[in-house]
């Protein structure tokens, strides 16, 4: 570490988060402890911190005074995490429906903030000081897995509007204290994609974080145009926001000549999970319950796949209880070689829209085209556009050495193979690939309604990935 970097870890940001009304530098010594704890022990911190959560939001939360009334839940006696499965899950539309009642009366340092609604569901909801603090407490720690630290030179490949529109005079001098430099990625044209390499090559950053898609474009146009980036001394690229695709992990470590380390949270949810130098992704039990859920809010066991659910332990002035992310995900009970106590989490597949329909009602998730897709000549970027059960659209952009009268053969039945042999399959080269109005991008959009994915009674549920 530079003594620049250690001033700033060490001085500079905790005096920075200080001044702000946030415990960030506190929470990060807890999380440093903690990430060692045994199953057991970490298992009886979280149980404190949930039982401290669930009396203050007793106390201070109308909404949540009525529900443990009505279900019977005494937070001082939880015997365990597991009983938070007494009660019901919050959704999105519980959330703008009871916003008021939702909101501690003790409130401390207030906000509202909201998604960037990249699957058109934005959402409003509140942060308080103590809940900022160990978010970013969350992501720092996460950041020093690598063996880099704040104060070491970074740079932002962002798409998101929320916070390219805040980037104000004092955000700009904030950043170049700490030498992080924010680049917008929302429209990446070739021009674009140029000056971006231009200004990571003046940077040299040693570290990147941002979209997935985004470096991953930025990584492709610099081999096309025969560019090192490996030469920066870039020592890990942070992925986070969308989903990382394998062909994407690949195009960006070779490029960059380094190890990509993939996160998964929201903003709204926290920082769920982390990877680690073992490529494993740490589930942060010591900041939050994540469990995994069927159809009907029943845990799930490790190995089988269902919606993530979480409930934010730093969340008291506006409680995220068994928070339903959308997400879909697969837990695991094995220990990380990397002797951290935090359990793990085996894959993340996606949203719980990042399915198509097949016909017989199976859920199919893109997996089972992306393993297609990557692997052929020329293939840069994809969107599959499900319009109907019989009939999907294939947006692709590609390089010259990619054929289509080649290549249709094995999409077309790739596609009848796991969607119906009518299918049709309609094929548009395009320029590029229209992000969401959030900056993301969706590869997979259906829009058959998701009742026509309910499978015949006694059928297996399993969707199919193809993997």
């Amino acid at each position: 570490m530079s003594p620049y970097t250690s001033l700033c870890a060490n001085v500079l940001f905790p005096l920075h988060e200080r001044l702000k009304g946030h415990r960030t530098a506190g929470a990060m010594r807890e999380f440093m402890r903690s990430q060692w704890l045994e199953p057991q022990a970490l298992a009886a911190l979280q149980l404190q911190r949930l039982r401290d959560l669930l009396e203050h939001s007793r106390d201070h939360v109308p909404y949540y005074r009525d529900l443990f009334e009505r279900v019977g839940l005494r937070p001082e006696a939880l015997a365990s995490a597991a009983e938070l499965a007494k009660l019901p899950l919050l959704t999105k539309h519980i959330i703008r429906a009871e916003f008021g009642r939702l909101t501690a009366d003790d409130a401390s340092g207030f906000r509202v903030f909201s998604t960037t609604g990249s699957t058109g569901d934005p959402l409003r909801f509140g942060l308080g000081k103590l809940r900022v603090s160990y978010d970013v407490a969350a992501k720092w720690r996460a950041t020093k897995w690598w063996g880099v630290d704040i104060g070491d030179p970074e740079i932002v490949a962002w798409s998101s509007p929320i916070e390219l529109s805040t980037q104000d005079r004092v955000r700009r001098v904030r950043d170049k204290i700490f030498r992080s430099k924010l680049l917008a990625t929302i429209s990446l044209s070739p021009e674009r994609l140029d000056a971006l390499i231009d200004e990571i090559r003046r940077f040299e950053p040693r570290m990147l974080y941002g979209y997935p898609s985004s470096i991953a474009l930025i990584a492709q146009r610099a081999r096309a145009r025969g560019i090192r980036l490996d030469d920066l001394g870039v020592r890990v690229v942070f992925t986070t926001a969308e989903r990382l695709y394998p062909h994407q992990r690949s195009v960006i470590s070779e490029a960059f000549g380094c190890p990509v380390a993939d996160g998964y949270g929201g903003r709204d949810s926290g920082f769920i999970a982390s990877e680690c130098p073992e490529g494993q992704l740490h589930v942060a039990a010591d900041y939050l319950v994540v469990e995994v859920v069927d159809d009907g809010g029943n845990p799930l066991p490790p190995g089988e796949a269902g919606e993530v659910v979480v409930t934010h332990l730093f969340s008291h002035d506006f409680p995220l209880i068994r928070y339903r992310t959308g997400d879909v995900a697969v837990l695991d009970d094995q220990r990380c070689p990397c002797g951290r106590g935090l359990p793990l989490m085996r894959e993340v597949k996606g949203r719980t829209n990042d399915f198509l329909i097949a016909a017989d009602g199976a859920k199919v998730h893109d997996v089972a085209f992306a393993m297609v897709l990557r692997d052929m000549p020329g293939m840069q970027q994809f969107k599959i556009v499900q319009e109907s059960l019989e009939r999907t659209q294939l947006q692709l952009v590609v390089g010259p050495e990619f054929r289509v009268a080649d290549a249709r053969p094995k999409l077309e039945a790739t596609f009848r193979h796991f969607l119906g042999a009518d299918l049709r399959l309609e094929i548009e080269i395009v320029d590029a690939i229209v992000p969401e109005r959030s900056g993301k991008y969706r590869y997979v959009v259906t829009r058959v309604p998701e009742s026509a994915a309910a499978p015949p009674a006694g059928a297996d549920t399993a969707a199919r990935s193809g993997a």
